[in-house]
């Protein structure tokens, strides 16, 4: 049995796609590239803070599943929810746009 290596794989999968596919799977790629950014976000903020998931969770009124969905990339949290987060850890919430690279 012959294997493929895996970004040959990858490198055939993409360049079959259509102009209207690669662009969904471009705008996917991105969506998953910010969850994880805002999994990490809250991860590295909430561990400063010394705090657990539950801690957390109890300071801003919500449960550790809601946390932990968040920090593992699951759940991507609202502007309400990121609020919410912040407050809890005595941090401001910045929004901020950029142009893109």
């Amino acid at each position: 049995m012959t294997t493929t290596p895996f970004r040959q794989a990858e490198a055939q999968a993409l360049a079959a796609m259509t102009p209207s596919e690669r662009a969904r799977f471009d705008a996917a790629q991105a969506e998953e590239e910010t969850r994880l950014r805002l999994a990490e976000l809250v991860y590295t903020a909430r561990t400063r803070a010394g705090l657990t998931q539950a801690e957390l969770a109890d300071r801003m009124g919500s449960t550790q599943s809601v946390i932990s969905a968040v920090e593992n990339g699951g759940q991507v949290p609202s502007v309400s929810t990121l609020w919410r987060i912040a407050h809890a850890l005595n941090l401001d919430l910045t929004i901020d746009m950029a142009a893109a690279s």
